[in-house]
């Protein structure tokens, strides 16, 4: 059975608008941290930092962060010598880590490809 080259054309014309399109700006809906969200451990907010999931807050390290001049182990805004141990890998913060946690967020604005050639500019 032989294969269409038009069709393999309509397909990768597909596949490369939906990759331009997802790294234009604003072309991702970031969604507002809230209380009604639930977040996996480690999840990270540019500006919030790092969710620790047993702890319901964000917190400037990572869960079990390991620190080797100390040899001591960041989790839920404290520091210990062995690391914290929980089932709990999903859940929701607290409103008041979410209101926290969305005032601090940074929007990261991604402009995709070829930006800088907007710039390019040719001198005579």
């Amino acid at each position: 059975m032989k294969k269409s080259g038009k069709i393999t054309l309509v397909l990768l014309g597909t596949l490369s608008a939906g990759a331009l399109t997802a790294c234009a700006p604003g072309s991702r809906d970031e969604q507002p941290i809230s209380a009604n969200n639930v977040y996996p451990n480690n999840y990270f907010v540019a500006g919030a930092g790092y969710y620790h999931a047993p702890f319901h807050g964000f917190y400037p390290l990572p869960y079990n962060h390991y620190d080797a001049s100390n040899r001591l182990y960041y989790f839920g805004g404290q520091r210990a010598a062995v690391p914290f141990r929980s089932v709990i890998n999903l859940s929701s913060p607290t409103p008041e880590a979410a209101a926290r946690a969305q005032s601090a967020a940074v929007i990261v604005q991604r402009n995709g490809f070829g930006r800088t050639s907007s710039s390019f500019h040719i001198w005579s």
